[in-house]
């Protein structure tokens, strides 16, 4: 029932990106479902140190964020169809693994060109027990 819930919503995303006193680079994303309903909040440090989270989606999950060239990606679905911009630098890698139901999903995120308009992007592996699934994001963004 919740994926269908989640399916006929549309879902905001409110991103922030800074530093801290460290250096490292921090991307928080607030994630809010039609008629204002509270969803995930992913809370990225993109230092590859591994971390768990919990929420009402997921549930219990480990993983890390970090910088990565696409060359050094293996996964031709994770690595191919982006933009020169994310293509030619660095972009951001998540890996995250579910604790206790036997998944794990790695994304990339960046910018292609969909339909002639510049979209930010995820694309998704999800793998458990041995068969995996891809998916790619596409999202409508203003600054």
């Amino acid at each position: 029932m919740t994926r269908k819930a989640i399916g006929m919503t549309t879902v905001t995303l409110h991103v922030k990106q800074y530093k801290d006193s460290a250096g490292v680079v921090h991307v928080d994303i607030e994630q809010t479902a039609t008629g204002g309903i509270k969803g995930t909040t992913e809370l990225r440090q993109l230092d590859g140190q591994t971390g768990e989270h919990e929420d009402q989606i997921f549930g219990k999950v480990r993983g890390q964020t970090n910088w990565v060239k696409l060359a050094d990606v293996k996964d031709d679905f994770l690595s191919k169809g982006w933009l020169p911009e994310t293509a030619q630098g660095e972009t951001i890698e998540s890996n995250v693994e579910s604790v206790g139901n036997g998944w794990k999903a790695s994304q990339i995120w960046g910018f292609e060109d969909i339909k002639g308009e510049r979209r930010y992007c995820r694309h998704v592996v999800i793998t458990k027990g041995g068969k995996s699934k891809t998916g790619r994001l596409v999202y409508d963004w203003v600054v």
